[in-house]
């Protein structure tokens, strides 16, 4: 099954994805420097089936409002007043975008991400330009690159890793982009864009874009540097500004996996990796000035490493599983959602649980480590025991619900005379036998280990 899964994964439908892989590095630069530039691009993006499509999708997508406030359900009368002195802006190069709200959004690993919310009308023209870049860049980006692109996933990133690993590349230099949104460099971006684009219409609205104010708190504070990180444009324009790091680790030879701005080189040694650290390092702090957090950057063993949320056994084949901290948010999220079920039904909390256990396995479907989700889903059928606990108060009732469940009477008298907590009670056999795990099924609580593995 699992090899199935790899093939699923790493094929992109059309094999185009495994005929980049056999590219020779020397014909893929050949080729990419042959390519044709584009003019009138700008009739291209505000052509009717164009617009049509990119309303649809930030529709569908909804979002919060930006800093006009208009919600995605108000933009089609919008458009039906507006659109016609927009589109002749737009195509005289007068158009200026509006600001972007700010949002903090907690980081997995701490701190904070900024995130920047476009009017709704903006990200649809963002959506649209998106969508006429897509078709020009996307050919061309590495076969080892996953982020944000069509037919590709972060699943088939974790299996191009564990693939390098089984050939013996052990050792991993992790590198992480301090800010990578944040610091992106204006004139480098614009200049790789404009390597196949030469519609200058098109160009100066993208660089507005980029340079769109911020609105925090009430202030509005211009951009000088940095790529708003959270609008439509923003997946195409990192995998522009991040190509010319692909090109130069395929130059190397170098077995690499790239998704957005996380990016994992595969090495045979400590002291080549280290040599790899320093290079790259150089490479993307004076080319593209980009720098490299220092802190959370490391040359290790890829089991001492999270990629994606997701890392490895030691094993010679090395096995895929959620890392730690992926755990750790998990139990966190399921705290939450149990702490806020605990005045109402154990089917509803079990149910609700479940919808978000259903996302997370879908993820982290690629998990080959059965002890891991079995001690999660143990957790989890613990938490709700002790739910259920909690609920029925006092002793009384305890012995009256638990006979109620099918545990005998003496049994149930004993148990709840023990004076123990709630935690403790969660976990012991009394309440394994009121609610056994096909009882916990049966109210709607789903099952990682059956939904992953089986």
């Amino acid at each position: 099954m699992k090899f199935e899964k790899t093939s699923q994964y790493l094929s992109s439908g059309d094999g185009s994805s495994m005929d980049r892989d056999t590219e020779h590095p020397i014909t893929r630069r050949l080729r990419i420097k042959t390519q044709p530039k584009h003019n009138n691009l700008m009739e291209h993006v505000l052509q009717r089936d164009n617009m049509f499509q990119a309303l649809g999708r930030v529709k569908r997508n909804r979002g919060a409002a930006g800093p006009d406030g208009m919600s995605t359900d108000e933009l089609p009368n919008y458009l039906r007043k507006e659109w016609l002195h927009i589109k002749d802006e737009l195509l005289k190069g007068e158009y200026e975008p509006g600001g972007v709200r700010i949002v903090e959004i907690p980081k997995p690993k701490g701190g904070v991400r900024m995130i920047s919310i476009p009017n709704v009308i903006d990200r649809l023209i963002q959506q649209a330009i998106a969508q006429v870049l897509t078709p020009i860049f996307d050919p061309t980006f590495s076969a080892h690159s996953y982020g944000f692109r069509p037919k590709r996933s972060a699943g088939q990133a974790v299996l191009s890793a564990q693939q390098f690993m089984t050939e013996g590349r052990r050792w991993v230099v992790d590198i992480d982009l301090e800010k990578f949104f944040d610091r992106i460099n204006h004139d480098i971006l614009m200049s790789r864009v404009a390597r196949r684009i030469e519609d200058k219409v098109l160009l100066l609205l993208i660089r507005r874009y980029i340079k769109a104010g911020m609105m925090r708190g009430g202030l509005v504070s211009i951009r000088t540097e940095g790529a708003p990180q959270g609008g439509p444009l923003s997946p195409i324009l990192s995998n522009i500004m991040l190509d010319d790091l692909d090109r130069e680790l395929e130059k190397r030879g170098h077995a690499f996996c790239r998704y957005a701005d996380d990016c994992n080189i595969y090495v045979f040694s400590r002291r080549a990796g280290e040599r790899v650290m320093d290079s790259i390092t150089e490479f993307l702090e004076k080319k593209l000035k980009l720098r490299v957090n220092g802190e959370k950057s490391a040359v290790d063993r890829p089991w001492k490493r999270t990629f994606l949320g997701y890392t490895v056994t030691i094993n010679k084949r090395p096995r895929l599983k959620p890392s730690p901290a992926s755990i750790k948010r998990l139990k966190q999220k399921i705290r939450v959602l149990t702490k806020r079920g605990r005045g109402q039904a154990l089917e509803r909390t079990a149910k609700r649980i479940s919808r978000y256990l259903k996302g997370w396995a879908n993820y982290f479907r690629l998990c080959e480590v059965k002890k891991t989700l079995i001690e999660v889903d143990q957790w989890i059928r613990h938490r709700l025991r002790t739910i259920a606990w909690r609920q029925w108060k006092v002793p009384k009732t305890r012995c009256k619900r638990l006979v109620a469940l099918g545990v005998e009477a003496e049994r149930a008298k004993k148990a709840t005379a023990t004076g123990r907590g709630p935690w403790w009670n969660g976990s012991a056999s009394h309440m394994h036998a009121a609610y056994r795990n096909k009882d916990l099924r049966a109210l709607g609580l789903i099952s990682l280990f059956d939904h992953i593995i089986k």
